[in-house]
């Protein structure tokens, strides 16, 4: 080979030496295109613009093979991980990405600094809300406690036995008293009137020593909106009712009473109501608004629950016995199937209540004084249901006297024998005629 060619060989290999790693991976480019590279490098290092790369600068058609390589090389070396030096201590990064970075590493401390400051209002507030609820809660405590144990029987029943045992006053019945002078809501008002029930039967002695004015404060209970509290009431007012001496302040909310009774139609409240008025001596000062509320006391009589029909029933008994009051009772308007009260399938306290109930108005009926007066009735009355000639109050006056229940038995026994003979007559029975075609026959 000649010389020419040889030195041709050689050159590539001492340009190789410039760049060692990029002999394997770059050609060798032409002898003219080396000397022109070489010439371009020579002006590309005395001004060269700093922060930009080869491909910035140098045209297409001017770049030396050596410097790209190497451009590329650096850039394998920035995303390979392998630790060593970047392509921008090259000088082959733009000047913008290293000016960015830099922003970014100034802005992440502000960045922080910002976060544990919002952090910071977010929890203050958080703090100063917790302790105001916390200051209400204490201040509302504080203002007025509500009873500790008056929602459990079994601690007013200790307090009684306590009682008994050291012989002095719990205080708990006075304590409640008290309480409910404060303001509560609607279901505190009803739990405390339920313990002063329970203290006035337990602590009977303690429920002595009260005053009027309890009274009145418990029956000022019954203007509360809310039916549960009236319900509790009435049955405060009812264990009240026991002592002698509280009746008459008592006797005072009758009136109210039987306009909660006929106006507001819920069962407990019936019941409620019915017992506090069954337990106390109605004055004749009562009697027309007793008028007033007889058909509502009959519709409860005909409802279908038994402790408010049991309850209706004896009040109707009681008020029977009221000469004023005979007339308003059995011209009150019934149902077509009230005779369905006597039937032997109805319980045994309901049937017993009934009876007696027909037996005083049998009696009435035929006192001398009632029958000295000309009464009419209306068709759909009670007389007419009981009384009158199309009655069948004998077929099941007749099924009672076989009843189970004993007291049952001779309870339908005496109302037959008050339909037969007048109370004043009764003395005589020769005199005794029967007032039906169907008890002659049986006889």
């Amino acid at each position: 080979m000649s010389r020419a060619g040889g030195r041709e060989r050689e050159q590539p290999d001492s340009a190789a030496g410039c760049c060692p790693r990029s002999r394997m991976s770059v050609p060798a480019p032409p002898a003219r295109a080396q000397s022109q590279g070489c010439a371009e490098r020579g002006r590309c290092d005395s001004s060269w613009p700093q922060g930009r790369s080869i491909t910035q600068v140098v045209p297409r058609q001017h770049r030396c093979w050596k410097w790209m390589a190497l451009s590329e090389t650096a850039s394998l070396y920035k995303s390979s991980g392998s630790g060593r030096p970047f392509a921008d201590a090259l000088g082959l990064v733009p000047a913008q990405a290293q000016d960015n970075a830099e922003d970014m590493g100034r802005s992440m401390p502000r960045c922080l600094g910002q976060l544990d400051i919002r952090k910071s209002v977010v929890g203050l507030a958080t703090g100063a809300g917790a302790l105001y609820l916390l200051y209400k809660a204490i201040k509302a405590g504080l203002t007025c406690q509500p009873p500790l144990c008056s929602n459990s029987p079994i601690c007013i029943a200790r307090l009684a036995i306590e009682r008994e045992r050291h012989g002095r006053d719990s205080g708990e019945l006075r304590r409640l008293l008290n309480s409910l002078e404060c303001k509560h809501d609607e279901y505190t008002k009803s739990m405390i009137l339920h313990s002063i029930t329970r203290c006035v039967y337990l602590l009977e002695a303690e429920a002595s020593a009260c005053t009027t004015d309890d009274i009145r404060l418990v029956g000022s209970m019954l203007d509360d909106k809310d039916t549960s509290v009236k319900i509790q009431a009435l049955n405060a007012l009812k264990a009240f009712s026991g002592i002698r001496k509280f009746r008459l302040k008592i006797q005072e909310h009758s009136i109210k009473v039987l306009e909660l009774i006929s106006t507001i139609w819920d069962t407990e409240l019936h019941v409620a109501g019915l017992r506090l008025l069954n337990n106390l001596p109605l004055p004749d000062y009562v009697h027309p608004q007793l008028r007033r509320v007889m058909p509502a006391l009959m519709e409860i009589l005909q409802s279908d629950y038994i402790l408010a029909q049991v309850q209706a029933v004896r009040l109707l008994s009681y008020l029977a016995q009221k000469n004023d009051l005979l007339y308003d009772i059995l011209n009150c308007q019934v149902h077509c199937n009230f005779l369905s009260l006597f039937q032997s399938t109805q319980p045994g306290s309901l049937l017993f209540e009934v009876l007696v109930f027909a037996e005083r108005l049998s009696e009435g009926r035929n006192a001398t004084h009632y029958r000295a007066v000309k009464w009419h009735y209306n068709e759909q009355s009670l007389h007419e249901a009981l009384f009158g000639d199309e009655s069948r109050l004998a077929d099941r006056l007749l099924a009672l006297v076989i009843h189970p229940e004993e007291e049952v038995q001779i309870q339908a026994c005496k109302v037959i024998v008050s339909l037969q003979c007048p109370r004043d007559l009764r003395v005589r029975p020769s005199s005794c005629h029967p007032s039906h075609s169907y008890f002659k026959n049986a006889e």
